[in-house]
């Protein structure tokens, strides 16, 4: 049996046909412990697809006016130079499909087809090659739109894929490695907090300006925003609570495990509620899915369910469990090696310096710490063109806080890439990002791929004369305010970000 029947089966199906008679006999029943995990690790697959099918189709529509030949940073040519200054090097250091061919079709055909595996691990079908392919696809896709996949969460979906990849073998060393990650990631999201000194996470202030400047807020952020301080820091008080202490559960019998869960589903469901994180909130929730057991999922999905994934569920060899084990090594190897590295002191040695660095580069034992230091004050770029240098129009983007009645709205799942980088462009006003002018240049050349990231541009079809940037200051109005006038901002100029520059 062995790896052979960690492939086989509908549920865990990866490359062979029916499950065979011992392996529907492998979990005749209920079992205690980390190996009655048969169920939550079916539900969790099928989770996992659909945030995997959220992520392609989000990038599917974005990936040509972020990095195609006529995007903000066009990925085919910064291959090229990679290839020029560092040779063979570069295809290790920069993992992506796209060395192949990176031209826009391509980028797209495989967001496409991220959707497409994502469906296969949903409806049962190749599972294994199909979760290869999903993280395939996302490391290079990853790769590919360079600052616009930048963030934590793009990495969190990378080693949550990777580990997807192991579970089905039905080991029970991927569990424990699920519930790892989800420990790093709150704890850590607690520690950062505490480590950066910031006074308002000091202080417990820090929610009395999140929701108010946090990148795209909900409509039910404006209402939090307005809440008493002392309510935001009994928040704030809760989440060290929750981040820092609870994280120990993870580790801990049934009953506080499943504590931890339901700690850490109010938390992510809070954020989930008053702000747009894409994915990021249900891929922890999804991760809370392991701190429970098949028992606590049985009446959700029925009796007859529960007994047909297990029946085909994969009964581990001692060749899954070896690579199980190994992967589990260069996980918690390669964290350690990271936390060493962090401090001053002395290197570590190269060999687990090289191993830190291949599992970071591959996504797949990473360091994360959401919300370090809150942001007090809240800027928005806005940007005109103008056809005669005198009267000037704004580019409305789709999401991003613009028109003072630009009402609030959910989008999760989906990021909008580019609206989220301007929130990290106005934060240093003085310092413009390196993509911010490939943005700039593509609207003054009107290029489509561009302008398709906007919900409204001013001379459709033409290219304008000049374009330029202007930073304001943005606060919520208060609610006599926005009764009386319907606006949910009121602003500041502050002075031009980006110059106006002649065609």
């Amino acid at each position: 049996m062995g790896l052979l029947s960690g492939l086989t089966g509908q549920g865990y199906r990866c490359f062979f046909g029916e499950p065979t008679e011992d392996n529907q006999s492998a979990h005749p029943g209920m079992i205690s412990g980390l190996a009655d995990h048969v169920v939550v690790s079916w539900l969790f697959l099928r989770v996992l697809a659909l945030i995997y099918i959220a992520a392609f189709a989000s990038m599917a529509i974005q990936i040509e006016g972020l990095a195609g030949s006529g995007g903000i940073l066009p990925i085919a040519s910064k291959l090229d130079a990679i290839r020029q200054s560092i040779g063979v090097q570069g295809y290790w250091l920069y993992p992506t499909i796209f060395w192949l061919e990176a031209s826009d079709p391509v980028l797209t055909a495989a967001c496409v087809a991220g959707v497409v595996c994502g469906l296969a691990v949903l409806l049962d079908v190749l599972v294994r090659p199909a979760l290869i392919l999903c993280y395939i696809f996302y490391l290079s896709v990853t790769v590919a739109c360079q600052d616009f996949t930048s963030f934590q969460w793009d990495m969190f979906l990378l080693e949550a894929g990777f580990l997807a990849i192991f579970l089905c073998s039905g080991s029970v060393i991927i569990v424990f490695l699920y519930r790892w990650l989800l420990f790093r990631f709150m704890f850590l999201g607690g520690l950062v907090k505490i480590a950066s000194g910031d006074p308002t996470w000091r202080t417990l202030t820090a929610l009395a300006y999140h929701y108010e400047t946090q990148p795209l807020p909900s409509p039910l952020a404006w209402y939090a925003h307005h809440l008493p301080l002392w309510f935001h820091q009994a928040s704030v008080a809760g989440v060290f609570l929750i981040e820092l202490v609870i994280p120990f559960c993870v580790f801990m019998p049934r009953r506080l495990r499943s504590f931890a869960a339901w700690s850490f589903i109010g938390l992510q469901g809070c954020i989930l509620l008053t702000g747009n994180y894409n994915f990021f909130n249900l891929l922890t929730i999804a991760l809370c899915l392991f701190l429970f057991d098949d028992s606590a999922l049985a009446r959700l999905l029925g009796p007859a369910k529960v007994r047909r994934i297990r029946e085909i569920a994969p009964e581990p060899g001692r060749l899954a469990t070896a690579l199980a084990a190994g992967l589990a090594s260069i996980v918690l190897i390669s964290n350690a090696t990271l936390v060493w590295s962090s401090h001053d002191l002395d290197p570590p040695p190269w060999p687990l310096y090289a191993l830190m660095q291949a599992t970071l580069i591959l996504g797949i034992a990473n360091t994360y710490g959401p919300f370090a230091v809150m942001t007090t004050r809240r800027g928005e770029i806005e940007i005109e063109a103008s056809m005669n240098g005198r009267d000037w129009f704004a580019y409305e983007f789709r999401y991003k806080p613009g028109k003072l009645d630009k009402q609030l709205m959910w989008m999760i799942p989906h990021q909008p890439r580019l609206d989220w980088q301007m929130w990290f462009a106005a934060l240093r006003p003085g310092d413009p990002p390196y993509w911010f002018e490939g943005l700039m240049k593509g609207l003054e050349e009107a290029n489509p791929a561009v302008i398709s990231l906007f919900q409204r541009v001013p001379f459709p079809g033409q290219k304008p004369r000049s374009v330029r940037a202007k930073i304001y200051e943005y606060r919520y109005t208060d609610p006599g305010q926005r009764e009386s006038t319907g606006h949910v901002w009121k602003r500041e100029y502050l002075g031009l970000y980006w110059p106006g520059v002649r065609s």
